[in-house]
């Protein structure tokens, strides 16, 4: 274990290597909307690196069909249900509980699950999935996954020119607009008095919000994703190929990197790869480390819920992964992704019968660069890369020590 001390020696260079390569990948490859040719384009390269500069014995590129534009595009679906609920109050009030409740559930189902309620609406593409395996020297008793997603996001224009609160106005406005009139609509069928007609004119200053949630994403953009989620990718690639160039060969953990598709069409990339591997990897203990958007050296954290909080993390791999921190002095805390937060493709391997963690770095409350241009690999943050890199390395180290003391 005295070489993984070397890891730690390089792990400026590690990070510089890192940027390097997002900066590469932002300026001379097609922007990554999900199941797009730039997605395939910089997952084939990265999965060239893996090859050739990380000492992985095993590369597989896997591909699967998805909706992508389904996951945004419900908001279409969304602000034409708001506005139907509203407008239909005045004609037929059975119409609007019909309405709102087709928006409330919709809400629930296809945006704070992520289930796939309407993506055959939506036309179908191509996706891919890259797994990389380095060996050990000896008999595997453990296996550590690194993930990252390789996809970047359609630009939020309101939270580009306003910031994250204004973001999320309108949807915090929509449900509570939805709500209203679904109970004007109930007294309303319940012969309440004439002030149930009077609520619902005052309620149509809710309209304006129903029609910004239509406005949510910018199709026409795709940010370049340096953070979210090239910095992701390449946590698990530079470990790995750090470990190569250093001649670092673990003796009873197999070490291997998940670069998932899709992630910003709803985890459709982390879905499809447990649907594909859910009897694989059962041969030892595995655990899946997801890094997503490691920015902020002051908001790394284990998200210890995900998926807007419907999901919990593994509480025994969070605590590793804190001591880890802890051991590395480095500065990292406990969390979760809240409602309307959005999710990690954490959520779905764990829906999918694995330990896993999600680590991020950056405030849940929206930073300024969250799915937006400034998402630029001009926009990288040093130490908080170098912070998350050396807590990666610590936890591999002590797993690997935990493990070998084991008879």
């Amino acid at each position: 274990m005295d070489r993984m001390a070397s890891l730690y020696k390089d792990s400026r260079s590690a990070v510089s290597y890192m940027i390097k390569e997002i900066t590469h990948i932002c300026r001379n490859m097609k922007t990554r909307a999900p199941g797009s040719t730039g997605e395939r384009e910089a997952g084939e390269y990265m999965a060239d690196v893996l090859r050739k500069d990380c000492g992985c014995t095993r590369v597989t590129i896997e591909t699967f069909t998805e909706h992508p534009a389904a996951f945004y595009g419900y908001f279409y679906f969304s602000a034409a249900f708001d506005c139907l609920c509203a407008v239909s109050f005045f004609v037929r009030p059975w119409l609007s509980i019909v309405f709102g409740m087709a928006a409330l559930l919709l809400f629930i189902f296809q945006f704070v699950l992520y289930r796939q309620v309407i993506d055959p609406l939506f036309p179908e593409k191509e996706s891919i999935n890259i797994t990389a395996l380095r060996t050990c020297s000896g008999e595997i008793r453990q296996r550590i996954l690194l993930n990252g997603h390789i996809d970047a996001a359609w630009e939020f224009p309101l939270n580009y020119r306003f910031g994250g609160i204004v973001f999320e106005i309108p949807g915090v406005a929509a449900v509570i607009g939805v709500l209203l009139y679904i109970t004007l609509g109930i007294c309303s069928l319940c012969h309440a008095s004439a002030w149930v007609r009077d609520v619902g004119y005052w309620g149509l200053l809710f309209v304006p919000f129903f029609l910004l949630v239509g406005c949510t994403y910018n199709p026409r953009r795709v940010v370049d994703g340096a953070n979210d989620n090239l910095s992701g990718c390449y946590m698990g690639i530079t470990v790995l190929r750090e470990m190569e160039r250093l001649d670092v060969t673990l003796e009873n953990t197999e070490n291997g990197v998940i670069l998932t598709g899709s992630e910003e069409a709803g985890l459709r990339g982390a879905k499809a790869w447990y649907a594909a591997h859910r009897s694989d990897y059962q041969d030892v203990p595995t655990c899946v480390l997801c890094f997503d958007t490691i920015h902020d050296p002051d908001k790394l954290m284990v998200n210890m819920r995900d998926l807007n909080s419907t999901v919990p993390s593994d509480r025994a791999l969070a605590s590793m992964f804190l001591h880890a921190a802890k051991e590395a002095n480095v500065p990292c805390r406990k969390g979760c992704v809240p409602l309307m937060g959005g999710s990690t493709d954490s959520a779905a391997f764990t829906q999918g019968g694995f330990r896993s963690i999600g680590i991020t770095g950056l405030s849940h409350k929206l930073e300024d660069y969250y799915h937006t241009r400034r998402d630029s690999c001009d926009n990288l943050n040093e130490t908080g890369l170098e912070n998350c890199y050396r807590t990666v390395v610590r936890f591999i180290e002590e797993t690997e020590a935990r493990c070998a003391s084991q008879p």
